[in-house]
């Protein structure tokens, strides 16, 4: 569930960090009454991370096929059995 706060309630820092690792989502702070930061746990920050790397590392993938830089499994191995002598 979206949780949006104002600065102000920043002061509770107890509060905060509770209501940061009961919720799986970021929680919004605002200041004037517009976006000003996002905090979240560490757990979401993890989770949040390793999913930008997995995205990133897809799109590099598809840009390799894209390419047309791909090759077969039978390719692949028999490629890796010549260099390794396997």
């Amino acid at each position: 569930m979206l949780q949006i706060i104002p600065i102000r309630d920043l002061k509770n820092t107890s509060k905060i960090s509770q209501m940061c690792k009961e919720s799986n989502d970021p929680i919004y702070i605002t200041k004037n009454g517009y976006g000003d930061m996002v905090i979240m746990s560490m757990e979401v920050y993890k989770e949040k991370m390793f999913m930008l790397d997995v995205y990133d590392r897809l799109m590099a993938a598809e840009e390799q096929i894209r390419l047309g830089r791909t090759s077969d499994a039978n390719s692949s191995v028999k490629s890796i059995r010549e260099k390794y002598n396997v």
